[in-house]
């Protein structure tokens, strides 16, 4: 049966019920290939495909998953089923028919590459990480990865929305050697940047060597510069606390605080037009617009979908999202980012003057608590003294709330850096901030 006919049935099985109904069809390719020691380690060429069905029954909905297209009744049966079984009913509008942005992918060139090609890049990379640096003993992660996929939605009430994506990185951790220590660190790089493995070794392997020496620092409160992948990395694990839907469930420290002071001079913006993962349309098929979510301190929005914005009395921001086609609506960043200032790194580093670095966080999952706002983590870096590094750092603990860190925001880098793609994605410059306890020796 082909999508059109399996569409038709379900969308007239739900009008002879009273019914609405969405399809959300999502299909795609993934490669990733590991290679440890010129040789492939693991190699995976995926073909995936299904099919998401949201039936509207009362106010209520149901949701039903399958891969193919074979029984649409047994399909539209689960999902009206399972929306009887709901005992909320705040209303979830469907969008009806919408004009698009016309976005274009970014030229990307590795993803018209073989899957030799890929390959040999895997290795090429390999190889320029072992001839970085004579104390590089072995590469622990080589990977090249590329993603296609294609989704599509439509509905009962006119809704018919098709958009393309694809994106590659290159991923590599080389470990190195120093006389008794062993250190280890990462560099990536993404799309357009994917086959640039010579630039990626380099860097990873610049990462690495800058941790040999590292101690502790005594513990106490210090001003602290927050590198931008690393930046990226916390945004990243605080976006739910911007969430409308954590919000509306008092889940979020951000509640009620529209148009309220909740940070220092920092601007945050979503943006899923951003040319670094473009695309047209949310989860329910709601035009992408940029929206600033921060505007120099200020909270303008939350992210909405058609739910939650029909709660809060306002639009949606475009920011519906679905894990997978089975998964139900919910919302979630695109491309959000703190915005960049003017301040090379070098000069952020003077502006520092005395403190620490932040480069490199660990336990996110663990020492983040959206909730509250609240994180506490372990962290490696560097000393500054007098305007410039002194020696490594590691084996300390940072710790303090989100919002409160950006209200003692001093000074934005240039450098915005996004993280590895995803369903969202996270970016953010070099900053100063003004105090953070830490706890070291």
């Amino acid at each position: 049966m082909s999508f059109e006919t399996f569409r038709d049935t379900i969308f007239t099985l739900a009008c002879d019920h009273g019914a609405q109904a969405e399809l959300y069809y999502v299909e795609g390719d993934t490669f990733t290939v590991r290679i440890d020691r010129q040789e492939v380690d693991s190699y995976t060429v995926a073909k995936s495909g299904g099919v998401g069905l949201r039936v509207q029954h009362d106010r209520r909905d149901g949701y039903a998953y399958t891969e193919s297209f074979d029984n649409p009744h047994e399909l539209f049966n689960k999902a009206f089923d399972n929306a009887g079984t709901i005992s909320a009913s705040d209303e979830h509008p469907m969008n009806g028919a919408q004009v698009y942005q016309d976005v274009r992918e970014p030229e990307n060139p590795t993803l018209s590459l073989t899957a030799a090609e890929k390959i040999e890049l895997a290795k090429a990379l390999e190889r320029a990480a072992l001839a970085a640096d004579p104390r590089v003993e072995r590469v622990a992660y080589d990977i090249i990865s590329t993603q296609r996929a294609s989704t599509r939605i439509c509905n009962t009430r006119g809704l018919d929305a098709y958009q393309t994506e694809g994106f590659s990185y290159c991923y590599v951790s080389p470990v190195m050697r120093d006389g008794d220590e062993l250190r280890d660190d990462a560099a990536y790089r993404v799309n357009a940047e994917t086959t640039d493995v010579e630039g990626c070794a380099q860097e990873a392997v610049r990462n690495t060597a800058r941790q040999f020496g590292g101690k502790p620092v005594a513990p106490g409160k210090y001003r602290v510069l927050w590198e931008n992948a690393s930046l990226a990395e916390l945004l990243s694990a605080f976006t739910p606390m911007f969430s409308a839907e954590r919000a509306q469930h008092n889940m979020s420290p951000l509640k009620d605080k529209e148009g309220r002071k909740v940070a220092g001079e920092v601007t945050i913006i979503d943006d899923p037009l951003y040319p670094k993962y473009p695309r047209a349309f949310d989860a329910e098929g709601t035009p992408s617009i940029t929206k600033t979510v921060v505007e120099r301190g200020v909270l303008k929005t939350l992210l909405h979908n058609l739910k939650t914005a029909k709660k809060a009395g306002c639009a949606s921001t475009s920011n519906a999202s679905r894990r997978s086609a089975g998964s139900p609506v919910d919302v979630s960043p695109s491309q959000f980012y703190i915005a960049p200032g003017e301040v090379p790194y070098a000069e952020l580093v003077k502006t520092l003057g005395e403190g620490l670095i932040i480069r490199d966080v660990m336990g996110l999952h663990a020492g983040v608590n959206a909730v509250t706002g609240e994180f506490s983590l372990l962290a490696k870096g560097a000393l500054v003294e007098n305007g410039a590094e002194v020696r490594p750092v590691e084996q300390i603990t940072v710790s303090g709330t989100f919002l409160g860190m950006l209200e003692q925001t001093e000074a934005v880098g240039n450098d915005l850096k996004f993280g590895l793609p995803g369903s969202s994605v996270c970016g953010a410059p070099s900053m100063v901030f003004g105090s953070l306890m830490v706890s070291g020796k």
